[in-house]
């Protein structure tokens, strides 16, 4: 498997395939034990887990600047002014001064990529960030990451076992089968129409579900 620089990449399959273990080796998170992960580029990177992580008695802005007081060598003023443009990012600069139990789920996870953003990574890791959320705010957040891969350039790896969010998400496409984590699909997802709301209702967009949707059961087999 290859990826290349400014790709939304989604590694998609069933639950226990062996995903999130794959992303966390990619982020050197875990040792393979065997097989080789070579990058031509990685300078920086940060990883959104499933869960938002949030301190619960640090303020929202608070979490986000907390990798600029771990590893910046900015003034407090630097990282605040940091940590709010990356809030504005995610569109929750008016709620830099709230704590986390004031706070929806949605809001707590827009945080928690807010605070992957602050250090301006080249590369994201996402493992599964919006399974926990209702519809509506997980295709609020789809859309809104899309923009933000799109604006700040970034190489993002994406991982789900929701072939709708693959397939309204991706550049690319990656299936994983549950049979020894091995690929069984890697598919380009392309567009002739903006990837916007609109895009759930083209014809293309219900193809890319129901052929993906075939390769999967095809692999649980």
């Amino acid at each position: 498997m290859q990826i290349s620089e400014g790709e939304l990449l989604c590694l998609l399959g069933p639950s226990g395939c062996g995903k999130s273990t794959l992303l966390k080796i990619l982020a050197d998170l875990e040792t393979p034990d065997a097989g080789v992960i070579r990058w031509q580029k990685k300078d920086a990177f940060s990883f959104v887990f499933q869960d938002a992580e949030l301190l619960p008695w640090r303020t929202t802005l608070e979490n986000v600047r907390l990798p600029l007081e771990l590893k910046s060598k900015l003034s407090k003023k630097e990282q605040n002014e940091r940590s709010m443009q990356a809030l504005q990012r995610v569109g929750l600069e008016d709620f830099a001064k709230h704590f986390p139990h004031e706070i929806s789920g949605g809001m707590k996870m827009r945080t928690s990529i807010a605070r992957a953003l602050v250090s301006t990574p080249t590369l994201l890791f996402m493992d599964e960030p919006f399974s926990a959320l209702d519809e509506v705010t997980r295709f609020g957040l789809q859309s809104q990451l899309r923009k933000i891969c799109f604006e700040q350039k970034l190489t993002i790896v994406f991982v789900t076992h929701s072939i709708l969010e693959a397939v309204f998400l991706a550049d690319r496409v990656v299936l994983m089968s549950a049979k020894e984590g091995l690929l069984v699909l890697d598919e380009k997802i392309n567009f002739e129409c903006e990837r916007d709301e609109g895009v759930r209702q083209t014809l293309r967009y219900k193809n890319y579900v129901t052929m993906i949707g075939e390769k999967m059961r095809a692999s649980l087999l």
